[in-house]
């Protein structure tokens, strides 16, 4: 790897790859188009409907409002991004940012709280397919159909990114056309009075309190992971940062509106004081009301969308996200350097795919019966590395650059931290000690990569 030497520091419109000490191993072949819709494919705009059921319960059916408090929480964060994104042009995402922003070894710790992210996300995608699809076929085991599902992604990912880039766009156009059909659906309902519009999705003031909102943000907040993906694909985007940062925006803005409105047109059919069993009734909760909105062939088409494209391509773009995590911190030597290793014939990652491939096949079999577990522990790791990043936009581009941006450099990463610092701690409680454990784990490993050299092996660019 190239070192930096000197006090030369770039401006962010000079930054480059080569000028942060790596040099271009990664194909630039994604337009701002491609990166719009993998960001999208990855945030899955039939996201809320795998978690709709778990969702209704914590928020006491005021499941609109939540996506709307995790919306406002996660623009903090997307700001920050897009800032990162044009001053640091590389495929670490949060690691690379906070390594960058801060040092070395705060950047390590966010790289391993969003590899508990990254880790867990293709598994638990997985495990909902998997799930969704036992509700159409029970005589089918679970593992069976998770094991299909992590060999046609990872299939498709060692393919290269032009492959999956393709996938996607045919993806994101089924599910969109099966979102305009539910909503069409229930519009009729609307027209012939079999149900009617409410405000109880946003707020009921019977069951309200701000605890009760922030304890399911976690699992909402699953949905807007997205834009740390995007981030991934700084050195795979035509136009690199730029391109980056216009796609965070976009994307967030987009898939906000379609979360909002899902869960609302579903919560109209889920009366007030309604608690779904624990199981199957709440994991397939959407799926029934798509069955009471337009029959059993709309429950059929959602549930089989749901499974066989929504989450299918989201396993496909985790699974490429996950590994291009790995690859950066393996290619900085903190992770073991096989996993460093770019197919000289698609320029992927393999060796990194196929570590993510195996990991979701065992952690994907296990958790089938503890989708709640997973679903926090995944978000667990992703708020906690957005805090960090926020501080590392605070710490930069505030108290080293001095920047006169107050909302933008100050105020937005101070307002961010809160409101996420907030909702990890009213997490599920699981969680919070398995994710504990984990960040415990990665300070250990942080200080004997210390000890070693490994951390500081690498000049910390100040650009």
């Amino acid at each position: 790897m190239q070192v930096l030497e000197g006090n030369t520091e770039p401006s962010a419109s000079a930054n480059t790859l080569e000028s942060l000490g790596y040099h271009q191993e990664l194909k630039r072949t994604m337009s701002l188009a491609d990166v719009v819709i993998y960001g999208l494919i990855y945030m899955v705009p039939m996201a809320p409907v795998a978690v709709f059921g778990f969702t209704s319960n914590f928020s006491s059916g005021m499941t609109a409002l939540v996506y709307v408090v995790a919306a406002i929480a996660m623009l903090f964060s997307a700001l920050c991004y897009k800032e990162m994104a044009k001053r640091y042009p590389v495929a670490g995402s949060v690691y690379s940012y906070v390594r960058f922003g801060i040092n070395s070894y705060v950047g390590y710790l966010a790289g391993w709280a969003i590899l508990l992210d990254y880790l867990l996300l293709p598994a638990l995608l997985s495990v909902f397919a998997a799930s969704a699809m036992t509700g159409l076929w029970p005589d089918v085991p679970a593992w069976l159909w998770v094991g299909i599902f992590v060999a046609l992604a990872a299939f498709i990912n060692l393919g290269g990114i032009t492959v999956t880039a393709t996938m996607n766009k045919l993806f994101l156009c089924i599910q969109l056309i099966v979102v305009a059909i539910f909503v069409s659906a229930v519009g009729i309902d609307l027209v012939n009075g079999t149900v009617s519009l409410s405000l109880t999705p946003f707020f009921n003031s019977d069951v309200f309190s701000w605890s009760i909102v922030f304890a399911a943000i976690p699992i909402a907040a699953l949905s807007f992971v997205g834009f740390d993906a995007i981030s991934t694909l700084n050195e795979e985007a035509k136009g690199g940062g730029e391109t980056v940062s216009k796609a965070t925006m976009i994307v967030l803005v987009a898939v906000t509106m379609m979360f909002m409105l899902q869960v609302y047109l579903a919560s109209l059919y889920v009366a007030p004081g309604t608690v779904f069993p624990e199981g199957d009734a709440t994991n397939n909760a959407f799926y029934t009301i798509a069955g009471q909105v337009g029959g059993d062939w709309l429950r059929i088409i959602v549930t089989l969308t749901s499974a066989l494209i929504a989450i299918f391509a989201n396993s496909i773009a985790s699974m490429a996200t996950s590994s291009r995590l790995i690859f950066s911190m393996a290619r900085d030597r903190q992770l073991p350097a096989v996993l460093a290793v770019v197919s000289q014939k698609n320029n992927v990652p393999r060796n990194a795919t196929l570590l993510i491939a195996a990991l979701s096949l065992a952690i994907g079999i296990f958790g089938a019966e503890h989708q709640g577990l997973l679903t926090t522990l995944v978000t667990f790791g992703a708020l906690t590395a957005y805090i960090l990043l926020n501080i590392a936009v605070l710490y930069r581009f505030g108290f080293i650059d001095r920047s006169p941006r107050l909302f933008l450099h100050w105020l937005s990463p101070v307002i961010g931290t809160i409101i996420l610092a907030y909702a990890l701690w009213h997490a599920d409680a699981n969680a919070q000690i398995l994710g504990g454990v984990w960040m415990c784990i990665g300070v250990a490993v942080a200080l004997v990569l210390h000890i070693a050299g490994r951390l500081d092996s690498v000049e910390e660019v100040r650009a």
